[in-house]
């Protein structure tokens, strides 16, 4: 099937199988690997991209779902002339990432949360909610809390 993907804001037009997820046609098709494939059950996190501004699972979504859509993954989120985007430097200077496999999911997970309520740091519950529908290994995700946070009151 021909899709065509507005990702980071430039578009893809491509021939993807209908079975072919959104996680692999970024990967593959749009040479875009900062999105991590982790579980592929939806489970994990290290694939969530932005799809119109709303966080996925790009594992759990086809690539024929996402026909016509803006999509944002890691790649996307510096700037237009390559500085790093708040929550990037706010991971870095909290120390919130070990290995980094999980990183990218929770950057887009919190981009996605703090651009449609930036209020949500100020509430512990919800932000702990939030950030344990992802899976890090690594940080006990202690840091990846103050980064948020930190990111947030920066941006």
């Amino acid at each position: 099937m021909r899709v065509s993907l507005t990702v980071n804001d430039r578009r893809h037009d491509l021939d993807v199988e209908p079975r072919r997820t959104l996680a692999d046609a970024l990967r593959d098709d749009c040479g875009l690997t900062g999105t991590h494939i982790g579980c592929e059950h939806g489970v994990c996190g290290a694939c969530t991209v932005l799809v119109d501004g709303v966080a996925v699972r790009s594992c759990l979504m086809l690539a024929v779902q996402c026909d016509g859509a803006g999509v944002r993954t890691v790649e996307g989120l510096a700037g237009p002339d390559g500085a790093a985007h708040p929550l990037q430097e706010a991971f870095c200077a909290e120390h919130a990432l070990q290995c980094g496999f999980c990183t990218p999911g929770f950057l887009m997970l919190a981009a996605g949360a703090l651009e449609s309520d930036p209020g949500l740091v100020r509430d512990p519950e919800r932000l702990r909610e939030l950030l344990t529908s992802n899976l890090c290994r690594c940080t006990g995700y202690e840091a990846i809390r103050r980064a948020v946070i930190r990111a947030a009151a920066t941006g």
